[in-house]
């Protein structure tokens, strides 16, 4: 049983030649998340930084001008980065802080859950549905996929977390990252 548990483990060993790809496919996954977020912000500053800034309708934090540049430019520029595969480490990082940021003021009080899956969502989502049925275009609204009643909880951002942690202390990954092919050029 030991000679077969040691077999399996040196197949298992045998697949680091394919190790790229755990980190490359954590990085096109974050791409198009924050290329979004922070396109979305810069494309709508104005009501970014008033967002951002007003304490009764939005986040209300300090020096919003500041957060919501900061926060926008690193998404977006972030995306850039994690795409090519260059400073991987060092964007994480900022990133990872954007992400709490975002879980702490804006999904925390939500909970867990990005979807909603509770007795009241179900009973929204039909009185939705209903309505759509019935006074809208309901065929054209649904034919890329359903309707959900989002929750905003802390799901996604703490995941997006965990995969940047991960790409912090693994880094852009072999070949297919511009960190890798700098490193073997220019370090001994």
């Amino acid at each position: 049983m030991i000679r077969l548990f040691n077999r399996l483990q040196d197949l298992l060993d045998g697949l680091r030649a394919l190790d790229f790809l755990a980190p490359l496919a954590m990085r096109l996954y974050l791409v198009p998340v924050f290329w979004m977020a922070g396109t979305k912000k810069l494309g709508s500053m104005e009501d970014t930084i008033a967002w951002f800034g007003n304490p009764e309708w939005g986040l209300g934090l300090p020096m919003p001008e500041v957060m919501a540049w900061a926060a926008a430019l690193t998404e977006a520029g972030g995306a850039v980065l994690l795409l090519v595969g260059l400073a991987t480490r060092w964007i994480s990082i900022p990133l990872m802080v954007t992400m709490v940021v975002a879980a702490v003021t804006v999904h925390w009080q939500h909970g867990w859950a990005a979807v909603a899956e509770t007795p009241e969502s179900a009973e929204r989502l039909s009185a939705a549905t209903s309505l759509l049925q019935q006074h809208g275009n309901y065929d054209w609204l649904t034919g890329s996929g359903e309707f959900v009643i989002l929750n905003n909880g802390i799901e996604f951002a703490a995941t997006y977390f965990i995969m940047l942690l991960a790409l912090f202390f693994i880094g852009g990954g072999k070949y297919l990252s511009l960190d890798y092919w700098i490193a073997r050029r220019f370090r001994d």
